[in-house]
Formats: structure tokens, C-alpha cells, sequence
């Protein structure tokens, strides 16, 4: 638990404030957060500390640059490598590896507290997380000894490899072939809108050993360099710009049977356990956007004067303040709900996870969005804040299983159990 040790190090040393920013860190009072909506409700002192590291880290290192990375699309390396060092880099992965051993309530906590800096960032860093999580859970000692260590520091970054040109939300209906050739596979397809792809060194590949559907999937890791790998152009995205998105293409490219994870065919498994995981952790993404738009649209209303008063003295922005705090609150109850029982592997943690992501990507969505219109046309200025928000959590709604995808998976766990 060293790193956890570390988390809490950094945490009594405290840390300064932001100038440019309001802080999120230290007691409601100093950080100027309403009670009501302070996300530290509920916590345990050790839970107060490191979410107060994330917070002050989202605060002094990651929020200064927000606006410059998203700009110039930089994918800032270094900065994610301080973040490691704090034990963000593998968080809910074993200590014995490299990880921190924190659960996926404490995981959902830090990303929430990181993404008040920059969403794009940390909602990769969420990604890398999960990829080094299914290392370690799946993995066999060799595997997680080899690939673990350096990506729970960040030296080596990970992406997760599902998505297909012709297979979204019908994932098992991928085509990314890999037949066996003695010690090898040798694979050929491609992944699209892959996080990090390019720039990332180790690629967490589902691909199709098997015959069709889920059954006949199996898990590959392929690092950066084998021969027949290759990458399509950067895509322009709306958000995520601190991240590089391209598509993976896999061309005759031999891959040794010693990097498979598991046995062939349990690949999907693999992989929707990943994404249990991975909708709350961009739920909490999105939390952490909302919760510095309520803050930001609070502050403007108190500042910005027309008709002879400030915007805060308007019966219905007041109002509309007071829906957004309360549905950031229900989101954040019900993130944590998600991930106590994905922690303890109850029967409802599928739906209550799919419940997490449909509920606040949406409603985080819709927080930012009313956040932005209080702004009136300040909000659409990138000199705000405000307005990178928007757009870099509207992809939530789209990724780690659409939120039309959720209603299936919730109506289904409704309807097979009446």
C-alpha cells in the first residue's frame, strides 16, 4: 500500500491556491462550496485526504493548462507522470504490481476531484486505469510483472481496443481476426476512436479467435512496435482534445500466444467487466464537470449585473441553480451507489452501473449546458471555462456504451427479473 501511503503523505503537507481558479480543496468553507453540494459528505478522513490530493492536483497542475491542451491538442505526458506519482496511474490495481489497491468508490472520488482540472485528461487516465486493471485482474504472474509496474507509473500508457468501423454498441459482432500460428496470432482488422492511439505504448485488443459472437472473442495485449501495426490519422474531435484518437490497424501482425489474456473466448467477458468499471469512471468524469460548472454559474450570478441587479437576485436562475445542485447531488449518490456494489460484486451491479453512467452523463450534460446559457455569450468564448466543459463530456453520453445502450441493459435486468 505504498502509494496509498503517499496519497496521504502528500495530503497532510496540504497545497496552495490556485490564483486563477477557485480551489476545491481543504473544508466547504475555505473552498467556497455550498454544504449542500460538498462532495466530501460521507467520507472517511482517509477518503477527505486523498480526495483533497486530487483536488489540489486538478487545482495547481492540471487546470492552469486546461484551456492550452485543448487548444493545441496536447497530450500532456509529464503532467499524467505527476499524476502517477501520486498512485493515480494505477488505482484500483493490486499494490503487489505497482497499483494503489483503492476501490472503485475511492477511484470514482479521485477522478470526480481530477476532472474539475481538466475532464479530456482524466476521463484518459480513466481508460489507461481500466486497461491496467484488466491486466491485473486477467493476467497471469508473468503478464501483470511484465506490462503492471510501468503502467501504474505512467512510463508505458494504455489504451482499450473494442470499438470497430462496423461494430459500436454491437460489440460482439467485431471482425478483428487473429489466427493462431504456432507461439503466435497473427491479427488483421482495425479499432476505431481509440484513446490514445499512437501515442500509447501498450494496446488492450479484443479480437476474434473463435467462431461468431461473444463466445469466439478472445483478449490480446499488443505493444507498440510489432511489426504490422500501424495507425490511421489523428482524429478532429469536438472535445477530448487534451487526448489523440486514432484508428488501430492491425495488418498480418503477429502477436505471441504468451500475451493473451486468459483463455481464448473469454475476451468479452473481459471486457464488459472492464466496462462496468469504466461507466462509472466516466460518470464520475462527468460529475467532476458538472460540479465546477454549478460552481462557476454560482459565481457569475453573483457578479453579473443587468437590469440595475445582479443575475442572482433572478427568481428563475435561482430556481434553475437549485435543480442543478440537486441533480449533481443525485448523480453523485448514485455513482457511489454504482460503485460500492460493483466493489462487492452484487447481482445489481451491472444495471445499477449502466443507472450511474445513463443518469449523470446525462444530467452532468444538461448541469454544464444551463451552466453555459448563465454565461449568456461569456459562455461561449473559449476564454471560459465553462464552454470545455460542454464539450468535452458530450462524448459521454456516446462512449463506454451509449446511454440508449444503458436503458437496454436496465429494461432487460427489469424484465428478466418479474
Amino acid at each position: 500500500m505504498a502509494a496509498v501511503g503517499a496519497l496521504s503523505r502528500i495530503a497532510r503537507l496540504g497545497s496552495r491556491i490556485c490564483k486563477n481558479r477557485v480551489t476545491l480543496s481543504g473544508n466547504s468553507q475555505k473552498r467556497g462550496i455550498a454544504a449542500c453540494i460538498d462532495p466530501s459528505h460521507g467520507l472517511t478522513d482517509e477518503q477527505k485526504e486523498f480526495q483533497k490530493v486530487a483536488f489540489d492536483f486538478a487545482a495547481n497542475e492540471m487546470a492552469p493548462h486546461m484551456a492550452e491542451w485543448d487548444q493545441k491538442e496536447i497530450f500532456p505526458v509529464e503532467t499524467m507522470r505527476k499524476a502517477a506519482q501520486l498512485g493515480f496511474g494505477g488505482i484500483y490495481v493490486q499494490p503487489d504490481v505497482g497499483g494503489s489497491g483503492l476501490s472503485r468508490l475511492d477511484t470514482s472520488i479521485i477522478f470526480e476531484a481530477l476532472s474539475t482540472g481538466c475532464v479530456s485528461t482524466t476521463a484518459y487516465i480513466s481508460i489507461h486505469n481500466m486497461c491496467a486493471w484488466m491486466i491485473d485482474s486477467y493476467g497471469n504472474k508473468e503478464q501483470r510483472e511484465k506490462f503492471c509496474p510501468d503502467l501504474c507509473s505512467m512510463e508505458k500508457f494504455a489504451s482499450y481496443c473494442l470499438t470497430e468501423p462496423g461494430s459500436g454498441s454491437d460489440a460482439a459482432s467485431l471482425l478483428t481476426s487473429a489466427q493462431r500460428k504456432g507461439d503466435h496470432y497473427v491479427l488483421n482488422g482495425s479499432k476505431a476512436f481509440i484513446s490514445g492511439g499512437g501515442d500509447t505504448d501498450v494496446y488492450v485488443v479484443m479480437c476474434r479467435t473463435g467462431g461468431k459472437g461473444p463466445k469466439g472473442i478472445s483478449c490480446l495485449v499488443v505493444e507498440k512496435g510489432t511489426p504490422g501495426l500501424s495507425f490511421g490519422k489523428k482524429e478532429k474531435k469536438v472535445g477530448w482534445n487534451s487526448q489523440p484518437t486514432r484508428a488501430v490497424i492491425f495488418e498480418d501482425c503477429a502477436v505471441p500466444v504468451a500475451n493473451r489474456l486468459g483463455e481464448e473466448g473469454q475476451g468479452f467477458n473481459f471486457a464488459m467487466k472492464g466496462l462496468n468499471g469504466g461507466r462509472i469512471n466516466i460518470a464520475s468524469c462527468s460529475l467532476g464537470a458538472a460540479h465546477a460548472s454549478v460552481q462557476l454559474a454560482r459565481d457569475h450570478l453573483l457578479v453579473r449585473k443587468q437590469f440595475g441587479e445582479t443575475l442572482s437576485n433572478n427568481q428563475f436562475l435561482q430556481f434553475k441553480l437549485a435543480e442543478m445542485a440537486t441533480k449533481l447531488v443525485a448523480s453523485r449518490l448514485l455513482i457511489r451507489e454504482a460503485a460500492q456494489a460493483l466493489q462487492e460484486d452484487r447481482p445489481d451491479a451491472v444495471a445499477i452501473c449502466s443507472m450511474a453512467k445513463l443518469f449523470a452523463t446525462d444530467e452532468c450534460f444538461n448541469i454544464c449546458n444551463q451552466a453555459l446559457q448563465m454565461h449568456g455569450g461569456y459562455g461561449y468564448l473559449k476564454d471560459y471555462a465553462v464552454q470545455q466543459f460542454v464539450r468535452d463530456i458530450r462524448v459521454h453520453q456516446i462512449l463506454e456504451g451509449t446511454n440508449e445502450v444503458m436503458r437496454m441493459i436496465i429494461s432487460r435486468n427489469l424484465l428478466s427479473e418479474s
